[in-house]
C-alpha cells in the first residue's frame, strides 16, 4: 500500500485513515465477501429445510440463536483486535474464569448481581494485563494470550475444582434463557444486537475506528504519524476481556450452573466467525457485518448438523476447515487475481472455491451419518 505524505515529508494520520477506505462503486459494493456470506446462508438454510422438516421451526430457530450468542459477543471485540493486527486466545478462559468466580461468589452467599459485577470487573483486569503485556512490554500477542489461556482457565479449576455452582436466581437466568414478552426473541439476541450495532458505529463511523484499521496496516507508521497506539492497543485489549466476562455471564445464565470448564474451545468459533466474515487474519481489513453474518452462519451450521445427528466431533472438523479456508480462499484469489481485473477475479475463485468445498462437506456429513455397525 502506498501511504501518501504529508508536506514535511511525514505521513500523517489523515492520510494513512483516508488509505483504508474501502471501493465505494455499485459493482465493489456488490461483490463484498458480505454477499457471498448471505449467498452461503442462504443455501444453508434451503439445504437444512430440505434435509429436515424442524429447521424452520419458530420454536428451534428462538432456541438455537441464543446458543451462539456467547461467542457472538466475544466475536464483536475479536474483530478489533485482529482488524488492529492481533490477536486474542484467551477469551474462551477468561470467559470461564469470570462465570467461575461469579459462581464462586454466589455458592459463598454473596448476591448474585454483586457477584456479577465482581466477575465483570476481573475479566476487564484480565483483558487489560493482556492488553498491557502486548502493548507496553511489546510482546507478541500470541504468545501472551496463549499464557492467559492456560492461566485463566488454570485460575476457574483452582475456583470451583470439579464441582459447579447452581441455584442462580430466576432474575438473574432471565438473561440467558428468557424472552422478550409476547415473542420468541431471546433477551441474548437483543442484547447480542444492541452491541454489535454499537461496535460496528465504532469501528465504521469514528477515528478510533479507523485508527485500527490503520494500526493493521501498518503500525510503525502509525506510531510516527502521532497515532496513540499504545493506548488503543489496550483498549481493545481491556474490551475484549470485559466482553469475553459478559459472555460468561449470559452462558452461565442460560445453563443456569457453572463448571470450570464452562465455554472450553469457543475461542476456535470465535477467530472463524471473525476471519470468515472478511477480516484480514494479518489485520488491516474487514467488517462487522461480515462478522455478524459469518456468525450466523456458523450457528445455521451447527444447529442443522445437530438436527441430522451429526457428531460433535465431526462438527468440530467443520468449523476447523471454516477456519482455514477462511484463510486460504482469500490468499488464492490474489493469486490468481489480475491486476485489471482483480475484484472480480477474487469473487470468481471465491465462489468457486466455496461451492467445491460446500458440496465436500454434504457429502462428509452424509458419511458421518452413516451407521457404524453393518449387519
Amino acid at each position: 500500500m502506498t501511504v501518501p505524505s504529508s508536506p514535511d515529508g511525514e505521513t500523517s494520520s489523515k492520510s494513512l485513515i483516508n488509505a483504508t477506505a474501502p471501493p465505494r462503486t455499485f459493482l465493489a459494493r456488490f461483490q463484498r465477501w458480505e454477499w457471498m456470506l448471505v449467498g452461503l446462508i442462504l443455501v444453508v438454510v434451503a439445504l437444512n429445510s430440505a434435509l429436515s422438516p424442524y429447521f424452520l421451526n419458530a420454536q428451534n430457530l428462538s432456541r438455537t440463536s441464543s446458543d451462539f450468542m456467547e461467542m457472538g459477543i466475544m466475536t464483536l471485540a475479536m474483530v478489533f483486535i485482529i482488524i488492529a493486527g492481533g490477536i486474542d486466545l484467551s477469551v474462551a478462559s477468561n470467559l470461564g474464569m469470570c462465570a467461575s468466580f461469579m459462581g464462586w461468589l454466589f455458592m459463598a452467599g454473596v448476591d448474585i448481581w454483586i457477584a456479577a459485577l465482581a466477575a465483570l470487573a476481573l475479566g476487564t483486569f484480565a483483558g487489560f494485563m493482556n492488553g498491557t503485556l502486548v502493548a507496553r512490554m511489546k510482546l507478541p500477542p500470541l504468545v501472551v494470550t496463549l499464557g492467559t489461556y492456560a492461566f485463566y482457565r488454570g485460575v476457574a479449576y483452582v475456583l470451583l475444582g470439579d464441582q459447579a455452582a447452581r441455584g442462580y436466581p430466576e432474575a438473574f437466568t432471565y438473561i440467558g434463557q428468557g424472552r422478550l414478552p409476547g415473542t420468541l426473541i431471546p433477551f441474548s439476541v437483543v442484547l447480542f444486537s444492541v452491541l454489535a450495532v454499537l461496535f460496528g458505529l465504532v469501528l465504521h463511523r469514528t477515528t478510533f475506528g479507523r485508527y485500527l484499521y490503520t494500526i493493521g496496516n501498518n503500525e510503525e507508521a502509525s506510531i510516527y504519524s502521532g497515532v496513540p497506539v499504545t493506548r488503543i492497543k489496550i483498549i481493545i485489549f481491556t474490551v475484549s476481556g470485559f466482553m469475553a466476562a459478559l459472555a460468561g455471564l449470559v452462558l452461565a445464565a442460560r445453563f443456569g450452573s457453572t463448571r470450570p470448564d464452562i465455554g472450553n474451545g469457543l475461542e476456535l468459533s470465535v477467530i472463524t466467525a471473525a476471519v470468515l466474515g472478511g477480516v484480514d487474519i494479518d489485520g488491516g481489513a474487514g467488517t462487522m457485518s461480515g462478522a455478524v453474518l459469518s456468525l450466523f452462519l456458523i450457528g445455521l451450521l451447527r444447529f442443522g448438523m445437530g438436527l441430522l445427528n451429526i457428531q460433535g466431533q465431526v462438527q468440530g472438523v467443520v468449523i476447523g476447515l471454516l477456519l482455514i479456508l477462511s484463510i486460504l480462499l482469500p490468499n488464492v484469489a490474489r493469486t490468481f487475481s489480475g491486476s485489471g481485473r482483480k475484484l472480480y477475479r477474487q469473487s470468481l475463485w471465491a465462489i468457486i472455491a466455496f461451492v467445491v468445498v460446500f458440496v465436500a462437506f454434504v457429502a462428509f456429513f452424509f458419511w458421518s451419518r452413516a451407521p457404524l455397525l453393518i449387519k
